[in-house]
């Protein structure tokens, strides 16, 4: 980090602390919301899901004070080098963590819907990919925290890991459905739910760019490692399956689930 001495001006430390904290907070925040948002999905309790989706305001907030801080920074401190680069990453950080917490949201709404419906053999399956994506948070806060270029790395490499889950869990939703089709309406609001997991994991890979950035001063310049080959999946469905995807596809056109 910028150490205090490094600057004449005290508020200007105090100014770039401060955005620091927001910073953390909202990492801490969406992580949380995302944890609280698929616990709601496998208990079936639509009042947690409701107070997840309640919670965003909060991620809105801070969003938007690191925008009045970033502006306040630009406009009467004029940083330069380090100084720029960090003021900058915030702003695009606080973008990326936003999104997280509103693909969380769109979790909880689907929560509330499934809570209504009977339960399918997958409803704990998003859970476990939950799991490797909450690490990808914390794991990007710290980096960010501690100015850790190469834990920022790891967090960008392990976004193939992310892929490959959801790639399987596509797979194995399909199968339900295509089996039951009972299970039709459930494993296709199940399907958004793991792309938005999916989508979550990608935002905070976009972090771990900034942060590596920020640290070193040079961009990740190798392609993104991606192991989501579920836009390959071949499936052979029965009758009316595919026309129930594609509606339920329709209905949802519009929304920020994918």
């Amino acid at each position: 980090m910028t150490k205090t001495a490094d600057h004449i001006v005290k508020a200007f430390d105090e100014q770039l602390e401060e955005l620091r904290r927001t910073i953390v907070r909202m990492g801490g925040m969406v992580e949380a919301e995302l944890a609280g948002a698929v616990e709601a999905l496998t208990r079936r309790d639509a009042e947690m899901a409701q107070r997840i989706i309640e919670s965003d305001k909060e991620v809105d907030a801070l969003e938007q004070k690191v925008d009045e801080l970033v502006i306040r920074l630009l406009a009467l401190r004029q940083p330069m080098a380090v100084d720029l680069r960090e003021v900058l990453c915030a702003l695009k950080i606080s973008t990326d963590l936003e999104r997280i917490g509103d693909y969380a949201c769109n979790i909880a709404k689907r929560a509330m819907a499934l809570s209504q419906m009977r339960p399918i053999r997958s409803m704990h399956s998003p859970k476990r990919m939950t799991r490797l994506v909450q690490s990808q948070i914390k794991k990007v806060v710290d980096a960010y925290v501690e100015r850790d270029a190469e834990k920022a790395l790891e967090v960008w490499r392990g976004d193939e890991e992310v892929d490959e889950m959801y790639t399987s869990l596509f797979r194995e939703l399909l199968t339900y459905m295509m089996e039951d089709p009972r299970d039709i309406t459930p494993g296709t609001h199940l399907l958004f739910v793991a792309r938005n997991i999916e989508r979550i994991g990608d935002h905070a890979t976009n972090v771990a760019e900034y942060i590596y950035y920020l640290d070193s001063g040079e961009w990740i310049t190798s392609g993104r490692p991606k192991a989501d080959t579920s836009s390959f999946s071949v499936v052979e469905p029965e009758a009316g399956v595919v026309e129930t995807l594609k509606s339920k596809r329709d209905d949802d056109s519009g929304t920020s689930d994918v």
